[in-house]
C-alpha cells in the first residue's frame, strides 16, 4: 500500500512503490491526470522542485494527483520510462504517459505545465489575501500589513497584495514606504492595472503633500473664482482626504471655465483620478458622465 506523505497539507500526494505503481498511477490516471515525481534523497534540485510542485498541484483543487517515487529504492519504473536524470516529472492520463519534463522548472512554468492538464489553477494566495482584506475592514491594519508583506515577498509577488499594500501605505500617509514597495516590484507586476492604479494614488498623494490646508484653498477659490491653480490644488487636496466627488467637481469647474488651462491639465488630472479610483468606483462613474456631458454638449 502507498503511504501518505503530507496528509495535513495535501492528501492527494502519495509515495508509490514498484508494487503499488499500477494502482497508484496507471489505474488512478483513468479517472484524472497523475503526476509522478521521480526523486532521490541526495538530489538537491529535487528538494527545490518539491514544494513548488506540491503548491501547484494543490492549486488544481483536486483535479490532479501527485505521486512521488524514490528511484534509489524503486529504480525499475524509471528505467522502463527512460528517466536518466532527476528530478523528472511524468504526467499519466488514461493509463499512459502523456507529458513530462526534467529539472526544477520555475514556478510559473510549472503552473503552466499543470494547467495544460487540468485547466486554470487557483492562486494559492487568495485565502490569505481575503483574510488581509477582512482585517483591514476591521481596522486591524498591522495584522493585515503582515499578511500582505508575506504575499508580496513571494516570487513572483502576489499582484493583488502588492496593490492593496501600496494603497494601505498611501492611506496611512506612508508615502516613502509605498514608493519603495512599488519601485521594488518586477516590471510585469508594476504594469498590472491594479498596481498601476495604486501607483496613480501614490502620485496623487505626493502631488497633494506640499499643498496648503483645504480650508485655505477654499478661501483662495472664494476670493478669486478665476484662480484656476487654486482650484486645481484644491482638487488634489480633496482627493488626498478621500473626498472624491468634491475633487472631481473642482476639476470639472476648471474644464468648464477654461478647457485649455495648463495644457488641458484639469482633464488629464481627472483621468488620473479615474485610474487611481478604478472604473467601478461611484465617483469615477459619476464624474465620467459629467465629463462627457461637459465635453460633448
Amino acid at each position: 500500500m502507498a503511504a501518505e506523505l503530507t496528509a495535513q497539507d495535501d492528501a492527494r500526494t502519495t509515495e508509490t512503490t514498484t508494487e503499488s505503481f499500477r494502482a497508484d498511477v496507471l489505474e488512478a490516471s483513468l479517472r484524472q491526470p497523475v503526476l509522478v515525481d521521480f526523486w532521490a534523497p541526495w538530489c538537491e534540485p529535487c528538494k527545490q522542485l518539491a514544494p513548488a510542485l506540491e503548491r501547484a498541484v494543490k492549486a488544481a483543487g483536486g483535479r490532479v494527483k501527485l505521486v512521488k517515487m524514490n528511484i534509489d529504492q524503486h529504480p525499475e519504473v524509471a528505467g522502463q520510462l527512460g528517466v536518466k536524470s532527476i528530478p523528472a516529472v511524468v504526467a499519466f492520463q488514461r493509463g499512459r504517459p502523456a507529458d513530462g519534463f526534467v529539472g526544477a522548472l520555475p514556478e510559473k512554468q510549472l503552473r503552466g505545465f499543470i494547467e495544460r492538464l487540468a485547466g486554470p489553477l487557483e492562486d494559492e494566495g487568495t485565502d490569505d489575501f481575503l483574510t488581509a482584506e477582512a482585517l483591514i475592514g476591521e481596522g486591524q491594519l498591522e495584522a493585515a500589513e503582515a499578511i500582505l508583506l508575506q504575499l508580496v515577498a513571494r516570487r513572483p509577488p502576489y499582484t493583488k497584495a502588492a496593490a492593496e499594500l501600496a494603497r494601505l501605505y498611501v492611506e496611512q500617509e506612508r508615502l516613502a514606504d509605498a514608493q519603495a514597495l512599488l519601485d521594488g516590484l518586477p516590471a510585469p507586476i508594476r504594469a498590472d492595472s491594479l498596481v498601476a492604479a495604486a501607483a496613480a494614488s501614490l502620485e496623487n498623494a505626493l502631488a497633494a503633500s506640499d499643498l496648503g490646508e483645504i480650508d485655505e484653498l477654499h478661501k483662495r477659490v472664494a476670493f478669486d473664482p478665476d484662480d484656476l491653480q487654486a482650484r486645481f490644488d484644491l482638487a488634489l487636496a480633496l482627493n488626498a482626504k478621500g473626498k472624491r466627488d468634491e475633487a472631481a467637481t473642482a476639476l470639472l469647474d476648471i474644464i468648464r471655465k477654461d478647457r485649455s488651462w495648463s495644457d488641458d491639465g484639469a482633464r488629464k488630472q481627472l483621468i488620473q483620478f479615474f485610474d487611481a479610483w478604478g472604473p467601478l468606483d461611484k465617483a469615477t462613474i459619476g464624474a465620467r458622465r459629467r465629463l462627457s456631458s461637459l465635453l460633448f454638449s
